[in-house]
């Protein structure tokens, strides 16, 4: 009985990898079937899709139960359709070699389609800072050219909250911190790695922290090239 009771309190293993929103979503809303040929990457989507234990987690969770939540897309001119919320589980199909997978179809605008990708994917629980860079950076221009209108994330508008600070406050960040995440969109993509070799934490290669990485943004490209040089060369 007690084993009974453990195992329905237990969340399916690929729901760990979405968020509480993709599941309402799948609830309420039609789900089809897609060929995954026919499906493209979010255009410059932020996230990386890295072979790593997490992308392997899903992997297995597919081969025993088929994926439990479904990909979020949108109809594309070309007849195709660009990925929302989805892109690992694409990648796990891929490697399985699945050619379907289930997707919810939403007749999104760009402005819509920017807003839910960041936030659904924004929820993973290991963010490397290049991601959340560029992510911060395409929600903070949408929100931008909107102005003062919130609607696209369902929620007002308290007092005269800055862009960043509305998104520090959705993400637990401030708005002085996105405002630095976003700075390190400045530097070279080679620095940028460095960057993330922190948080991967692999001791065999050189890594910048964060504050330093800000700083270093406002070299210019040529002074982040002479940087790189030093840094090839002195392994530091």
């Amino acid at each position: 009985m007690e084993k009974k009771k453990l195992e329905m309190n237990l969340s399916p293993l690929d729901d760990l990898f979405s968020t509480q929103e993709e599941r309402d979503t799948a609830n309420s809303e039609k789900v089809i079937d897609i060929e995954i040929t026919e499906i493209e990457d979010f255009q410059n989507h932020p996230f990386k899709v890295r072979e790593d234990k997490e992308l392997e987690e899903m992997k297995q969770s597919i081969k025993l139960k088929g994926i439990l939540t479904p990909a979020i897309v949108r109809p594309k001119s070309n007849g195709k359709y660009e990925m929302i919320s989805g892109h690992r589980r694409k990648k796990a199909c891929q490697s399985l070699k699945i050619n379907t997978m289930p997707c919810i179809v939403r007749n999104f605008t760009d402005d819509e389609a920017t807003i839910v990708m960041v936030d659904t994917n924004l929820q993973r629980e290991v963010i490397l800072p290049s991601e959340k860079a560029f992510a911060y950076k395409l929600k903070k221009e949408v929100l931008d050219r909107q102005g003062e209108r919130n609607d696209l994330t369902s929620r007002q508008v308290v007092g005269k909250l800055s862009t960043a600070a509305e998104i520090g406050k959705k993400f637990g960040d401030s708005e002085r911190k996105v405002q630095r995440y976003i700075r390190l969109t400045y530097l070279l993509p080679r620095l940028l790695e460095y960057v993330d070799n922190l948080v991967i934490k692999d001791k065999a290669k050189l890594s910048i922290a964060l504050s330093p990485a800000v700083e270093i943004s406002f070299l210019t490209k040529e002074e982040q090239t002479s940087l790189l040089d030093y840094i090839d060369c002195n392994q530091i």
